[in-house]
C-alpha cells in the first residue's frame, strides 16, 4: 500500500479523527472508502458513455428468455 500526504485545516482533521472513532474505524479507513468510491464514480462514468454509444447498435433479432440473458 502506497502513503500519500495531504493538507487540510487541523480542526477538520481532528473532527473527522472524531466521527471515525465514534464509527469504530479510522480516518485512513475512511479516506481508503472514499478513494475506492471516487474511482467506481469515475469507472462507472466511462461505463455509461460505453453502453450509450452502444444503445440502438447492438440486435439481437429476437427477445431473449430470462435465462439467456441471466448466463454468463
Amino acid at each position: 500500500m502506497k502513503n500519500i500526504t495531504l493538507s487540510a485545516d487541523e480542526a477538520l482533521i481532528e473532527a473527522a479523527r472524531a466521527q471515525a472513532k465514534a464509527e469504530n474505524t479510522t480516518l485512513n479507513e475512511q479516506f481508503r472508502l472514499w478513494l475506492a468510491a471516487y474511482a467506481r464514480k469515475q469507472h462507472m462514468q466511462r461505463y455509461e458513455e460505453v453502453m450509450a454509444g452502444l444503445r440502438g447498435k447492438v440486435v439481437v433479432g429476437r427477445k431473449l428468455t430470462r435465462d439467456e440473458m441471466n448466463e454468463r
